[in-house]
């Protein structure tokens, strides 16, 4: 559904164009907008395998394994439905882990283990309170360090590009309780219409 949403909202930006005579300046921006694609893709691919590498030592020297540990009594109750020794479970500290350090493109196939470990344990084709929780909080971004943010920060010359690291805790912070309030709510609506 989406692609067909961007295909149609490319379609119109075309004719646009080409009805306002603007089709020169489509074309500037494409083939510079590819370009500065590109820098980015390869200035973001850099500091995601820097990061990855940390990670690889912070999992070498047991610090993944302290800190899923250090999670794990507030994500058992966040899931309850989920037994403490399941793979879901394992997946899910592993995702929030990578969360929490900005690395989004290596919490997704971790996120998506996790889905498919709680979809085996509920055995439904609908999504179990555990799956939507799982949802809610990765969409609330609970990051600590945007490697990413600060990554693009420092591509464009940004004088300071972590200085926006206090700013990501609050709004972390804020949304993530806010985001666990309203599934909290909806979950107790959705007992009672049990």
């Amino acid at each position: 559904m989406v692609n067909i949403i961007w295909m149609i909202m490319i379609i119109i930006g075309i004719i646009f164009a080409m009805l306002n005579g603007k089709m020169g300046e489509v074309n500037e921006a494409i083939l510079t907008s590819a370009d500065e694609a590109i820098s980015i893709v390869i200035g973001l691919t850099s500091i995601l395998i820097f990061w990855l590498g940390m990670m690889k030592i912070a999992e070498g020297a047991g610090l993944l394994n302290k800190l899923s540990a250090l999670l794990s009594p507030a994500v058992k109750k966040l899931f309850p439905e989920i037994p403490a020794n399941h793979p879901a479970m394992g997946y899910i500290l592993a995702n929030f882990s990578a969360n929490l350090f900005g690395l989004g493109n290596a919490a997704t196939p971790l996120g998506i283990k996790a889905m498919k470990e709680m979809k085996k344990l509920s055995q439904s084709d609908k999504a179990s309170n555990s799956m939507i929780t799982f949802l809610v909080i990765n969409t609330s971004s609970i990051t600590l360090i945007p490697t990413t943010v600060i990554g693009i920060r420092l591509q464009y010359g940004s004088t300071n590009p972590t200085e926006i690291v206090g700013v990501t805790l609050i709004a972390t912070v804020i949304t993530t309780i806010s985001a666990l309030i309203v599934d909290w709510i909806f979950r107790q609506k959705r007992r009672r219409w049990e």
